[in-house]
């Protein structure tokens, strides 16, 4: 029963991290692009 849980908390969590990490990728990309337009500065987040 824990196991069936775990598996589905997994699910849930594994969606939710795509769903949320989606935006912030299309973000990124638009304000890395600008930065890097205009510095040459790398930033690892």
């Amino acid at each position: 029963m824990f196991r069936a849980i775990a598996d589905v908390l997994r699910a849930i969590g594994s969606t939710l991290a795509a769903v949320v990490t989606l935006p912030f990728r299309a973000l990124a990309r638009l304000f890395g692009g600008a930065s890097r337009a205009g510095s040459s500065r790398h930033r690892h987040v």
